[in-house]
């Protein structure tokens, strides 16, 4: 009876995010281009999801999960930490670390930190151009917790809940949001009749949350209410009034299966279709290849595309690997290493690095 009432709480979830979806989000010419901030929170965060070119909703197992779809927590089987490098354009590099605690019977609890740095600047006015000797830095943060359960061996969830702060010198902003995810396996497709190699479907909600609203000393600003008389205050403090800009809501939907599973190969194939706030719709697709090495490990290949059908993208094709080698004479604790590289148009290209550490 427990365990019914969880599927059918489980299910009204995946109905209201395809009904938010299907409603709440529909999005028309012209798309809201650059009216959203903490645009940080769409880059993409984990190797494994980047080299497939973005499309991992429903196939998504690991603590990257806690970025792409919370639901996919569920499907960790021990313990982890996972640490992410991801030099970005202009000198602006990301990164990601998270924890993640295994529970057979509550489910899977992790701790993730995005953090984008963006360097030091050197501060200059119209009257100093060559520089006033300061300098200033940006920054921006996401702590997130997540929890994601599996309800039956065929359906699992999962939430996260957010803090988004962003700091420009003394000016900071701060956001609360929430994540939302689902992940449905079938046996449609499978190509040895067990539910685990069938199709899998994912749906993940990201960045529902608050406003986020500028303020700091650095927007007080010297002003004189009436400059044409003199003998009355001068240089009365004054402060600009910032407008609150949205997170970057994207919903994904994903749809994975697995044509081969023979022996130590398997193959993965996912199309994941987006729908952003703040730009057209698109389809990211991506494959996995597997091939495990008895009493060592896996190694992977990935390959994938982002933001088809965008548009004016500046996506393109992604191609990743990996390698994961299991101490099975430690408690089978396991060290996995992946690689991903990204082109982006005409910003260049990227390379991600992710380390992750199973226990």
């Amino acid at each position: 009876m427990k365990k019914d009432k969880f599927l059918r709480s489980g299910l009204v979830l995946v109905f209201l995010l395809l009904l938010v979806f299907s409603t709440g989000f529909a999005q028309k010419e012209p798309y809201r281009v650059g009216t959203t901030t903490a645009n940080f929170l769409e880059i993409g965060y984990g190797s494994a999801g980047n080299g497939m070119g973005d499309a991992i909703v429903s196939t998504v197992d690991d603590l990257s999960a806690i970025y792409w779809n919370p639901a996919g927590l569920a499907y960790m089987r021990q313990n982890g930490v996972q640490f992410m490098m991801q030099p970005w354009i202009a000198d602006i590099n990301t990164m990601f670390t998270s924890v993640g605690m295994v529970s057979p019977r509550y489910g899977t609890f992790a701790i993730g930190i995005y953090q984008v740095d963006y360097g030091r600047e050197e501060v200059t006015t119209m009257d100093m151009q060559d520089g006033t000797g300061e300098h200033y830095s940006a920054v921006d943060y996401c702590f997130s917790l997540s929890y994601g359960r599996k309800l039956t061996d065929w359906f699992a969830f999962g939430a996260s809940t957010k803090l988004v702060t962003s700091r420009i010198w003394h000016t900071t902003a701060n956001a609360f949001a929430l994540d939302l995810g689902a992940i449905v396996n079938t046996q449609f497709f499978s190509p040895t009749g067990n539910r685990e190699d069938g199709m899998a479907i994912g749906m993940s909600i990201s960045n529902y949350g608050t406003r986020m609203k500028y303020d700091g000393m650095d927007l007080l600003q010297p002003i004189d209410p009436t400059p044409n008389e003199s003998g009355d205050y001068d240089n009365v403090e004054g402060q600009y009034r910032m407008q609150g800009w949205e997170l970057p809501l994207i919903f994904r939907l994903g749809f994975a299966i697995h044509p081969i599973v023979i022996g130590n190969n398997r193959l993965t194939l996912e199309v994941d279709a987006l729908h952003p706030n703040n730009n057209s719709e698109s389809v990211n697709v991506g494959a996995e290849y597997q091939y495990t090495v008895p009493s060592f490990g896996s190694f992977y290949l990935r390959s994938g595309y982002k933001g088809l059908f965008m548009n004016e993208s500046e996506y393109g094709l992604a191609f990743g690997a990996g390698v994961i080698y299991r101490m099975r004479s430690l408690n089978n604790m396991a060290m996995r290493i992946d690689y991903a590289y990204r082109d982006i148009g005409v910003l260049g290209t990227t390379n991600c690095y992710t380390f992750t550490f199973v226990f």
